[in-house]
């Protein structure tokens, strides 16, 4: 099982990127997915996550309004939109599913048992 995070990149303060998270190995359309996200010297945190079917999703407060979590089921994939991207955003996004099937979202990382590598997400002021 394979969790592949796409669409990182240096982009100026205002701009926008679109993150990509691709599984491999078995579907996760059944399954929460999430959104981290790791700063240098801060620990992980979540940044976006949604629910199976999509209904529910949860934002950070330092993101809301800004960045947008959806799922394609077709392609088994996970996104997140970014927009208005503040130098604070700068960190490695990492994208998270779970073996456990369960409404709702997950809001924590103990919940998330597949990580994807990292991709690096630079914002420059």
């Amino acid at each position: 099982v394979q969790l592949q995070a796409s669409g990182g990149g240096l982009v100026q303060a205002g701009g926008s990127l679109r993150l990509s998270c691709a599984a491999s190995g078995r579907t996760f359309n059944s399954y929460p997915m999430g959104w981290f996200r790791q700063a240098p010297g801060k620990e992980r945190e979540l940044v976006a996550a949604i629910s199976w079917g999509g209904g529910s999703t949860y934002y950070a407060d330092s993101v809301k309004g800004r960045f947008t979590v959806s799922r394609d089921y077709a392609k088994n994939t996970v996104s997140l939109q970014m927009n208005s991207l503040k130098p604070e955003d700068t960190a490695v996004y990492y994208c998270a599913g779970t073996k456990v099937q369960s409404l709702g979202v997950l809001t924590t990382t103990d919940r998330y048992d597949y990580w994807g590598q990292g991709t690096l997400v630079t914002v420059s002021s």
